[in-house]
């Protein structure tokens, strides 16, 4: 039998005017995602990449096409209902962590749930349980200052795993690390797909892309080839 797809892309098209200019992002785009798969998305600078990544993040809308998500269209809804589907369905790594600096890990860890308006004391146990997952359990009142680029990348993993998304999507997540450090996070990373999550990776590095099981080349805004590199997690 045929698995359902989590994520159904359908012939998404974005576009940007830019003064005069009209930039075609993204050409008419279809991609479904299953359970558990773990993905890359790779391509030249400007090909797509990010602009597909923030659509399916629900930070962009397309310009044409449809985005189920779950069982939901939603390609179309207004920002506050997109907001609210970011929130509970999605979870963000980015390249730059995107931490609060003020705030401690517990506190970055626990800011999705605040939002979706969780009481403090099962917030506080659900982050305490995610700093645990991702190695940080020893460093629940450190401010981000305070750690280690490898470290940071581990607050945003464990932030992005606080909600149960549906599914997680990492912009380049170890770019600003050492090797040392990004090979950590990507052992987390197959770690948590062999758990059963649901990883989408835009990178340009190839040894990132061969943890995934799956690689997705964009093109001038189209799929240049998508090919299957391993089973998927079981």
């Amino acid at each position: 039998m045929t698995a359902t797809p989590i994520v159904s892309l359908r012939e998404i098209t974005k576009t940007y005017q830019m003064g005069l200019v009209t930039v075609q992002a993204l050409r008419g785009l279809s991609i479904d995602i299953n359970a558990s798969d773990y993905i890359s998305i790779m391509g030249p600078s400007g090909c797509g990449k990010s602009t597909l990544l923030n659509v399916m993040g629900c930070l962009d809308r397309p310009t044409s096409g449809s985005y189920v998500l779950g069982e939901d269209d939603v390609s179309q809804l207004d920002d506050d209902a997109l907001s609210l589907v970011r929130g509970s369905r999605l979870g963000f790594v980015f390249q730059s962590y995107n931490l609060i600096q003020q705030m401690t890990v517990l506190e970055n860890i626990e800011i999705p749930l605040y939002y979706q308006g969780w009481p403090e004391d099962e917030s506080r146990a659900v982050a305490e349980e995610m700093a645990v997952t991702v190695g940080l359990g020893d460093r629940l009142h450190h401010r981000p200052y305070e750690l280690s680029g490898g470290q940071q990348q581990r607050v945003a993993i464990a932030r992005a795993l606080v909600n149960d998304p549906l599914i997680i999507l990492a912009d380049e997540p170890t770019g600003n690390l050492d090797s040392a450090s990004g090979a950590d996070i990507l052992g987390i990373f197959d770690t948590l797909n062999s758990q059963g999550k649901t990883l989408v990776l835009v990178t340009h590095d190839p040894g990132v892309a061969r943890h995934s099981h799956r690689t997705i080349r964009l093109r001038d805004g189209v799929i240049e080839s998508d090919v299957r590199n391993h089973p998927p997690a079981a």
